[in-house]
């Protein structure tokens, strides 16, 4: 029959490949490409969200003057219907009349050309704006890609994590709880090593040579609690 010792020792190594599975799935190479490829995707959107608000602040400044050159339109409509309209017959206001059609005429022409100079201005924003939104689907795919890999991948150390816990839990149930738990206090401050076999006069957790009489009082008690003298694991002979 196996003594609480040994089989501390198969505790001991469903615990160390629990630990492997929990690490592989901390640095799975899915997961590094998921968050590279959502950084990429990040990065457009960071550029697109820049160019769509520049777009929008000339996209606003172009409304401006076309709400003015509309404006300035129906007031010219307005001087030319009374100069045109026999209600004035005064000479002077006629002179008035007519330059002030064409001071709005002017003005008119300045905004036109400013709403030109802003379609320019739109021209390599809504080009850029193109080439980001054809990136970002692009990126978009390859993130959906690389996530659906992530999953599988994580889904499959899940099964195994789930299959190597309850084997665990199966044989841990054999182990007393006082000793149990004196283990896994050991195994939390060794790193994850508890438990190990002396091999010959070496402990074969902290791999320091023990002194042979210890050695042999060891092997001596086989089903005796013992620990290392320098790492203070438990020691199964």
């Amino acid at each position: 029959m196996t003594s609480p010792i040994e089989t501390l020792l198969e505790v001991q190594a469903h615990d160390t490949r629990i630990d492997q599975i929990l690490h592989l799935l901390e640095a799975l190479p899915a997961r590094e490409a998921r968050d590279v490829a959502a950084a990429a995707l990040a990065e457009t959107e960071a550029g697109t969200a820049t160019q769509q608000a520049a777009r929008d602040d000339l996209g606003r400044q172009q409304k401006r003057l076309d709400d003015e050159i509309e404006t300035i339109n129906v007031k010219r409509k307005s001087v030319n219907d009374t100069l045109y309209g026999g209600t004035v017959t005064s000479a002077g206001e006629l002179n008035d009349l007519t330059k002030e059609i064409d001071a709005l005429g002017r003005r008119i022409t300045q905004l036109e050309d400013q709403d030109l100079e802003i379609m320019e201005q739109l021209e390599p924003v809504d080009a850029r704006l193109a080439v980001l939104a054809t990136e970002a689907a692009e990126r978009r795919a390859v993130l959906d890609t690389a996530e659906q890999h992530l999953i599988a991948a994580e889904a499959e150390l899940a099964v195994e994590l789930a299959a190597e816990t309850a084997a665990r839990d199966a044989v841990a149930a054999q182990v007393d709880d006082a000793l149990l738990a004196e283990y896994t206090s050991i195994r939390g401050g060794r790193g994850g090593i508890g438990v190990a076999r002396l091999i010959g006069t070496q402990c074969g957790g902290c791999h320091l040579t023990l002194s042979a009489v210890e050695a042999a009082r060891i092997r001596k008690h086989p089903d005796q609690v013992t620990h290392c003298e320098e790492c203070g694991r438990l020691l199964v002979p």
